[in-house]
C-alpha cells in the first residue's frame, strides 16, 4: 500500500492586512486525482485530498450503491499512480457479476457530483424510505453538532479551506468527521469512516459544511440517516428528494439559527412563532 502524501503544503505568498504587505508563507490543502476502481476497473477518478483513502472507497461504495455493505468489499489496496492514488477494490463474486451489469463511467471534478451518469434515471435514482428512522433530537443538539463540527476540522484550521462532514449522536456528540476539498468526497469518506467503525447512521445525524445539492441527499439516505444538517441552503429538488425519502433536511444552520425543510417531527423546536 502506497504511503499518503501530506494533506497539506506551504505555498509563498504575500500578505496585505490594513494597507501593509507582508511576505510569508501559508499551509494550503492538497489535492490529487484519486481513482477509484472496481475489480480492475475505474470506476470514478475525482480531485481529493489524499488522506483517509481507506474511507473514500468504502464510503464511495456504499453512497453510490455499488455495494451493500462494507462486508461486500473482500479486499482494498491503494496504488500510487502518475500524480495521484488509485484505490483498487475487489467485490464478491455476486456484487461484482451485478455491478458490471449496471456500470457508468463518471469523472468526477470538486464541484461535480453527478458528472457522468449516462441518463436521467440515474441522476433521479429509487432512493430507500427512511421514514422509519426514530431519531429526536432537541434544536440544542442541532445547534451543538454544528458548533462541534467547527471544533474539529482540524484541515480547516490550518489551511482556511476544505469541506467536512461529521457524525454526531445525541447524548454522545461527535463521533466521527472527515474532510476535503470536495463536499462530496468528505461525505463520502465519513460514510466510510462510519461503515468501518461499525457506527450505525441511524443513531444520528450528518452534517455538512456545503449546500446541499441532490446528490448529499441522496448519499445521506443510502446511507441510512434520518436526519441531515448543513450550513448553508438546500436546492429545491433536495428538498423534494428528502420529503419524498422521509429524511429531515436541516439547512443554513449557522450560530443558534437554523431552518427545517422537511420531517419536522424529528426535532424539538421549542416555542413556535405563528408568523411565517
Amino acid at each position: 500500500m502506497a504511503d499518503a502524501p501530506s494533506s497539506t503544503a506551504k505555498a509563498s505568498r504575500i500578505a496585505v492586512r490594513a494597507g501593509v504587505a507582508t511576505p510569508g508563507s501559508r499551509a494550503l490543502p492538497e489535492e490529487v486525482p484519486v481513482a477509484l476502481s472496481f475489480g480492475g476497473t475505474t470506476q470514478a477518478v475525482m480531485m481529493a485530498t489524499p488522506d483517509d483513502l481507506q474511507d473514500f472507497g468504502v464510503g464511495f461504495a456504499l453512497s453510490e450503491a455499488i455495494v451493500r455493505s462494507a462486508d461486500d468489499i473482500v479486499s482494498m489496496e491503494i496504488v500510487e499512480a502518475d500524480q495521484g492514488f488509485d484505490v483498487q477494490m475487489q467485490l464478491s463474486e455476486d456484487v461484482q457479476t451485478a455491478f458490471s451489469a449496471r456500470r457508468r463511467k463518471m469523472a468526477g471534478p470538486v464541484g461535480c457530483g453527478l458528472c457522468g451518469i449516462e441518463s436521467i434515471e440515474e441522476a433521479l435514482r429509487a432512493l430507500p424510505d427512511r421514514e422509519d428512522v426514530a431519531l429526536a433530537v432537541g434544536a440544542d443538539d442541532v445547534r451543538e453538532a454544528v458548533r462541534s463540527l467547527s471544533m474539529h476540522q482540524k484541515l480547516r484550521a490550518e489551511t482556511g479551506a476544505v469541506h467536512a462532514a461529521g457524525f454526531y449522536v445525541p447524548g454522545r456528540g461527535m463521533a466521527c468527521v472527515r474532510e476535503d476539498v470536495g463536499r462530496h468526497n468528505a461525505l463520502d469518506k465519513l460514510i466510510g469512516a462510519m461503515a468501518r467503525a461499525g457506527l450505525k447512521p441511524a443513531d444520528g445525524a450528518i452534517i455538512i459544511t456545503s449546500r446541499v445539492s441532490v446528490d448529499m441527499v441522496q448519499k445521506a439516505v443510502i446511507a441510512g440517516t434520518g436526519l441531515l444538517i448543513a450550513v448553508s441552503a438546500p436546492t429545491a429538488l433536495a428538498v423534494r428528494t428528502a420529503e419524498a425519502a422521509g429524511l429531515t433536511l436541516v439547512g443554513i444552520a449557522r450560530d443558534a439559527d437554523f431552518e427545517i425543510f422537511t420531517r419536522a417531527d424529528r426535532i424539538t423546536q421549542g416555542r413556535t412563532s405563528d408568523v411565517a
